[in-house]
């Protein structure tokens, strides 16, 4: 069985329910504390493994690509500044270094679906993940690897789950399961924001996945679906029937970044916890607490 190596994370929406802070900052550079979202979604990813990265962008998305380059000029102020900005200057430097890092653009908006089978030449014949760029997640144990280990394990295709609520299911997508053991299910049927008789259960994919190489003939042959783009979700229903998926309700806290509660959510449960601020921060909200 092929390791899985390789990641896509598609980039390419318009952030709209986050404007204005998104009309002409992508929301994946939207910060958390001190590091961009998406930052936080490529080292979720070296952590478990991967070891090349392909950002899928479009207009207006050059900020993601100059985040994870070199910054000569900024490198040179830093050198010789004493050991704080020595500190500055080798978490700057790494950013570089996480992995390898590749960039192509969405030409056209027509969905999840299409954005992923842009990098068709990126994959190859391997397995990949897709790690949403909306959907930041924490936790010790990186939610990716979760879902690699259970690729190892079962050799088909996985979905990172949670359970949604009956109010909102119908903004995500519902699911077919059947339980393995703990947090695995078999998955075999799966519908993109359904209709309350198309309900299958509460549990929807929430921003990870990993994906065999056969994805791509199917996103070939997929009509577009909800919104008229071609859905992800529509392709791997397709694999999902044919082969069967195996569902991870994966272990972890998902922050949604293309939300606005979801953005200040992640803000100030992460700068709770942040090595530098993080007592500061929360004697800061105990006082803020008493005027509520």
């Amino acid at each position: 069985m092929q390791k899985v190596r390789k990641a896509v994370i598609p980039a390419a929406g318009l952030g709209t329910r986050v404007l204005p802070a998104t009309k002409s900052m992508p929301k994946e550079m939207l910060p958390i504390v001190d590091k961009p979202a998406i930052q936080y979604i490529v080292e979720e990813a070296v952590r478990s493994g991967i070891t090349d990265i392909l950002i899928i962008t479009n207009r207006g998305k050059g900020l993601i690509e100059d985040h994870f380059d070199r910054a000569p000029e900024l490198e040179a102020k830093l050198v010789g500044g004493g050991p704080e900005k020595e500190a500055m200057l080798h978490e700057v430097v790494d950013i570089s270094k996480l992995a390898n890092i590749y960039f192509v653009r969405q030409k056209e908006t027509r969905g999840l679906g299409h954005a992923v089978n842009c990098a068709r030449w990126f994959v190859g014949d391997e397995p990949f993940a897709v790690l949403y760029g909306d959907d930041v997640i924490i936790g010790d144990d990186p939610a990716c690897g979760q879902l690699i280990r259970a690729y190892e394990e079962f050799g088909k295709g996985v979905l990172g789950v949670k359970q949604v609520s009956p109010e909102a299911i119908h903004k995500y997508s519902s699911l077919h399961v059947t339980p393995i053991r703990d947090n695995l299910f078999n998955c075999d049927d799966m519908v993109e924001k359904p209709a309350p008789d198309q309900v299958l259960s509460l549990y929807s994919i929430l921003g990870r996945c990993i994906l065999p190489p056969e994805i791509f003939d199917i996103l070939d042959q997929t009509a577009p679906g909800a919104g008229g783009e071609i859905q992800l979700t529509d392709a791997m229903r397709t694999l999902a029937r044919r082969d069967g998926m195996t569902a991870v309700d994966f272990v972890g806290k998902r922050y949604d970044m293309g939300n606005k509660l979801g953005i200040m959510q992640a803000s100030v449960e992460i700068a709770l916890n942040h090595p530098t601020i993080g007592k500061e921060f929360r004697a800061y909200l105990k006082e803020i607490c008493k005027t509520l």
